[in-house]
C-alpha cells in the first residue's frame, strides 16, 4: 500500500507542477511529452497493484486507470483550455471516482453492499450533473457577453452618427476596435 501512497505523492506533485506551467501556452512536443509521462506513470501504477490480489487489486486498478483517464483529461483541458474539456475533466473525474467507489462497495454485503451502491451512482450522478449545468453556464454567459457587447458596439455607433467627416471614421473605428466588430 506505500507503494500506491508514493505513486499517488508523485501524481500530485507532477499535477501541480503541470498546473504551474500551465499559464504559458503548451506546444505540440510538450503536449506529447506530458502524455508519454502520463502513459509512464499508469505503467508504473499498474506495476504497484501487481502484488496485490482479490479486491484490493480491483481497487488498485480502478485507482490507476481513473487517474490515468484523469491525468488525460486535465492535460487536455491544459494543451486546450475550453469550457467543453473543462467538462470533461470534471466527468473524467466522476467517473473514476465511482469506478473506485464500485470496487470498494464489493468488499461488503447484502444491503450495506446496495446502499453503498447507489450511494456511489448518487455522487457520479451529481458531479456530472454539475459539469453539465457548469458547460451550460459557461455557454450561456459566452453568449450574455458577446450579446451586451454587440448592444454597446450599437449604441456607440448610434453616437458616431451625430459626427461628420473623419472625426465620424475614427469614432466608428474605435468603437469597432472597442467592441470586436
Amino acid at each position: 500500500m506505500n507503494n500506491i501512497k508514493i505513486a499517488i505523492l508523485g501524481s500530485a506533485v507532477a499535477l501541480a507542477l503541470g498546473a504551474a506551467s500551465a499559464a504559458q501556452a503548451m506546444s505540440a512536443d510538450e503536449h506529447k511529452a506530458a502524455k508519454d509521462r502520463i502513459a509512464s506513470e499508469y505503467k508504473a501504477a499498474k506495476a504497484n497493484c501487481a502484488p496485490l490480489s482479490g479486491n484490493a487489486k480491483d481497487i488498485c486498478m480502478a485507482d490507476a486507470k481513473g487517474r490515468e483517464k484523469v491525468a488525460k483529461a486535465e492535460l487536455e483541458a491544459e494543451y486546450k483550455p475550453t469550457a467543453k474539456n473543462r467538462s470533461d475533466l470534471a466527468n473524467a473525474k466522476a467517473e473514476a471516482d465511482y469506478a473506485v467507489a464500485k470496487q470498494k462497495c464489493d468488499n461488503k454485503a447484502g444491503d450495506e453492499k446496495k446502499i453503498c451502491m447507489k450511494e456511489a451512482k448518487a455522487a457520479e450522478t451529481r458531479a456530472k450533473a454539475d459539469a453539465k449545468a457548469n458547460l451550460k453556464v459557461t455557454k450561456a454567459g459566452k453568449e450574455a457577453s458577446e450579446d451586451k457587447r454587440e448592444a454597446d458596439y450599437k449604441v456607440a455607433k448610434a453616437k458616431c452618427d451625430t459626427l461628420s467627416g473623419d472625426a465620424k471614421d475614427r469614432c466608428v473605428s474605435d468603437a469597432k476596435a472597442r467592441y470586436g466588430q
